[in-house]
Order: C-alpha cells, then sequence, then structure tokens
C-alpha cells in the first residue's frame, strides 16, 4: 500500500487511547483519510477534531460493518488494558479483547478490507527471569503461560490476527511501553511515573521493561500498514532499561531525588497477594495487582531490529518523549 492509501478512509479502532490518538495522527500526516471507530463521539480527543467519525463498539457487529463501508484498510489499536480487575470483569476484558477482535476481523472480510494492522503487545512473549532480550520468534507457546488476564487476551487475539485466512492481509505490530505526551488516562506506566512524582513510590523492585517513543510507535503503524509482510510481527521498542533507570531519568528530569531502596520480589508478592484478598472481600479490584507484580518478575526486554530492517522504522526520541511524559504526569504545581 503506498502513501496515502486512496480509494477511501482507513478506519482506526481505539483512537481515543494513548497510542490510537497518536496512530490516526500519524495516518493523517502520512496523507490517508481517517475514519474512527468510537464507542462515543464526545470522547474525540482534541487533537483529532475534523476527522470522521463512525459511532460503533467492537462487540456490536452491526456497527462494524456500518463503519467499514468504503474501507480498504484497518488499524485496530482499541482493547481493554487493565492490569487490575473486580469481581466479573475478565469477561468483559475476554469479549473486547477476544471477541472484538474476531468481531472486526470477519467484519473487515464481509466489507471487501484488503489490509488490516493489529496492534498486539510485547506482552505476548516469552520472557524469562534472567532477562534475555526477546524477538518476534519468542512467542509465548500459550496463554496460559503468560500473568494475567491482558496478556492472555491479547495473545488470544494476536493468534486470530496471525491465524486468520483473509482477506483481509494481516500484519501486527507489537508494541513495548510507549511514553510521551497525551497518556491522559494514564497508562500503567504512566501511573507509575505519575506516583513517583507525586511521591508516592519511596522504593523499586528490581525489574526492567522495554521503552519507546508513541509517536514513533504511531508512525510503526504506518510503516506496517505499507510495508509489512502478511502474517508477520513487529516490535516496536527502543530502551531496554531496569525500572531503577526509568525512574532516575525521570528524577534527573524532574529535579527529584531517586529512590533509595529496592523491594524484593518476595515482598512485593506478599503484599499484592494481601491486596488481591481485600479487593475480593470489598468487591473491587486491588490496589497492587498481583499480575502487576509477577509480570515485574521477568524483565521485558525485547529488538526491534526486525522492525528497524523490513519497515524502516524509526524509534524517535525516546528523552524527548519522557521530558513530555514527566510535564504531564508531574504534580499539577510543577508544571
Amino acid at each position: 500500500m503506498t502513501a496515502g492509501g486512496g480509494g477511501g478512509p482507513v478506519l482506526v479502532t481505539g483512537a481515543s487511547g494513548f497510542v490510537g490518538r497518536w496512530v490516526a495522527l500519524a495516518l493523517a500526516e502520512r496523507g490517508y483519510a481517517v475514519r474512527l471507530l468510537l464507542r462515543e463521539p464526545s470522547r474525540l480527543p482534541a487533537e483529532l477534531a475534523g476527522m470522521e467519525v463512525a459511532c460503533g463498539d467492537l462487540t456490536d457487529p452491526g456497527s462494524l460493518r456500518i463503519a467499514l463501508v468504503g474501507c480498504r484498510s484497518v488499524v485496530h489499536c482499541a482493547a481493554d488494558y487493565r492490569l487490575a480487575l473486580g469481581p466479573g470483569e475478565f469477561r468483559e476484558m475476554v469479549r473486547v479483547n477476544v471477541g472484538g477482535t474476531q468481531s472486526l476481523l470477519q467484519a473487515a472480510a464481509m466489507a471487501g478490507v484488503e489490509r488490516l494492522v493489529h496492534c498486539s503487545t510485547v506482552g505476548t512473549l516469552h520472557f524469562t527471569r534472567t532477562g534475555e532480550v526477546r524477538t518476534e520468534l519468542d512467542r509465548a507457546a500459550s496463554a496460559a503461560e503468560l500473568a494475567g488476564p491482558y496478556k492472555r487476551t491479547k495473545w488470544a487475539a494476536e493468534r486470530l490476527a496471525l491465524d486468520f485466512p483473509g482477506p483481509p492481509d494481516v500484519v501486527v505490530v507489537q508494541p513495548s511501553t510507549p511514553l510521551g505526551a497525551g497518556d491522559r488516562r494514564p497508562t500503567p506506566t504512566g501511573a507509575v511515573i505519575r506516583d513517583f512524582l507525586g511521591g508516592r513510590i519511596p522504593a523499586v523492585v528490581d525489574t526492567g521493561l522495554n521503552l519507546v517513543d508513541v509517536e514513533a510507535v504511531g508512525r510503526g503503524h504506518v510503516l506496517a500498514l505499507e510495508r509489512g509482510r502478511p502474517g508477520r510481527s513487529y516490535i516496536l521498542g527502543d530502551r531496554n532499561w531496569t525500572l531503577a533507570q526509568l525512574l532516575s531519568a525521570v528524577a534527573q528530569l524532574a529535579g527529584v531525588r531517586a529512590p533509595r531502596w529496592r523491594v524484593p520480589i518476595a515482598l512485593g508478592y506478599a503484599a499484592a497477594t494481601a491486596s488481591e484478598l481485600q479487593g475480593r472481600l470489598l468487591r473491587r479490584a486491588p490496589t497492587i495487582p498481583l499480575t502487576a507484580v509477577k509480570m515485574a518478575s521477568r524483565p521485558m526486554f525485547v529488538s526491534s531490529e526486525r522492525a528497524r530492517s523490513e519497515l524502516g522504522w524509526d524509534p524517535g526520541d525516546l528523552q524527548r518523549s519522557l521530558r513530555l511524559a514527566v510535564t504531564e504526569l508531574g504534580p499539577a504545581e510543577g508544571r
């Protein structure tokens, strides 16, 4: 597919979210007409004002058929992204992440869509406790191997996308941990930065993650649309850092003291187990999700060499994106 697309708009799901917003902006900058699938048009981000909006829901096949009229391509970013779930909420996550992806793939096939980019996550990969760097070839063998409902439902959705017989041709992208402007809800990593800057994280667990500029992630989706090989996945990541390195960088930008203490992962398990028990008793999501601690026990280090070589993708300026995140997520009085 060439830049600008032609022959109809690109339908983008999840444009009210952190990554989806930057995908829509990157498509528009590249010359594509963009149509946004939103459950609530009132939640249209101000940056996307003027783009066409289709009111619909991933779990409503009828609304998907209407939204897809005239579209030759789709970028699917919508997902239920939560690490802490209350009683009965797992079923809703499955309905959105797995059932919604299945419905969109089927509706796209019926509408004659030629190309679909599915936004997954590096969370579907098999990570080890010793922190080896992983690639697209290190996909977890099954959903049961992964920690928590979010990773498991995204694994199942990714499998649906990669196995879809087509048309449309399907390409999968796997962002790592995006940082930058517009993390308004915020994401779990954004919440860590916010809480640290608010003085609520005096210590860190010994874990690691891969960080990437969210604007570059948006551009990576467009490159996958134009150049990605059907049935193939592409990691969009940049810097492998420990959590201590991340918060030290945040502290330096904000002019505050970096965390001085490390919390053993065993203590994290104990605190999360108590929080989960309290959540069940009070029928609410736990304050410290056990899923988050399980994820922290395995550093999520990755390589994006395939995206760089096959898509010509540039991971952008992580330092700039971190500075923007610190500015937005810091205490109001510090802005």
